[in-house]
């Protein structure tokens, strides 16, 4: 498989976001990421359901829901009836990971969950053949623009080590600190999916970099 670029929309230029989500549609990009925050699981708040049906309204490409929120069960039909194709939910926000991910599964959008820095993989070994996508933080999350956490790629190789041990298809998405620079090793350590906010939307064109970032595992020797 190709890999899958998502630009992440908080980066995007709200007094614009037409414009920037029309941009998306005729890039090379393949899904909208979608950061929703709460302001207590992160130390942030982002945008909610108005303005994710705002995005759906002109997005012509799949949005990737990231809900960095308590209770995220809460708000799963909800954020699928707004729009959302895929939802991540944190393994740290979840106290019934297995029933939540049952309940994405019904809703009939793809099931992802996402990690924190320090959370190891291992600890997603009893779901990791019910999950569609895996999201590794490469940031600690809340922000744009951080600094890319090194420790990331030996957290790829296990990663992809227990999909493999247990049979599962879950594709591994890195979210945070990603440029044109590290994008190549990313995909070389096995990354499927690559969310880009700054690198894209402070880029001179847009659009090019993500021809660029799409083009990265060219530049795999």
């Amino acid at each position: 498989m190709s890999v899958l670029i998502a630009p992440s929309i908080l980066s995007a230029d709200f007094g614009n976001i037409e414009r920037d989500v029309k941009m998306i549609n005729e890039s090379r990009a393949d899904w909208f990421h979608v950061d929703v925050m709460d302001g207590v699981f992160v130390p942030n708040i982002s945008f909610g359901f108005p303005v994710l049906k705002a995005i759906k309204k002109h997005a012509r490409k799949p949005l990737d829901v990231h809900l960095m929120i308590v209770e995220p069960d809460k708000y799963l039909a909800a954020f699928a009836d707004a729009g959302a194709a895929i939802i991540s939910v944190h393994y740290e926000a979840c106290t019934h990971l297995h029933r939540t991910i049952q309940s994405m599964r019904q809703l009939g959008v793809l099931a992802g969950v996402a990690i924190n820095p320090h959370t190891p993989v291992e600890l997603l070994s009893e779901v990791i053949a019910q999950i569609d996508v895996v999201v590794l933080m490469s940031v600690n999350p809340g922000f744009g623009g951080q600094r890319f956490i090194k420790n990331t790629y030996s957290k790829i190789d296990d990663l992809r080590n227990l999909i493999i041990q247990k049979n599962s298809s879950a594709k591994i998405e890195i979210d945070g600190g990603v440029d044109i620079k590290n994008a190549p090793e990313l995909i070389r350590a096995g990354a499927d999916i690559l969310v880009a906010g700054n690198t894209v939307f402070s880029a001179e064109s847009p659009i090019e970099m993500i021809a660029r970032l799409k083009e990265s595992e060219n530049a795999i020797a």
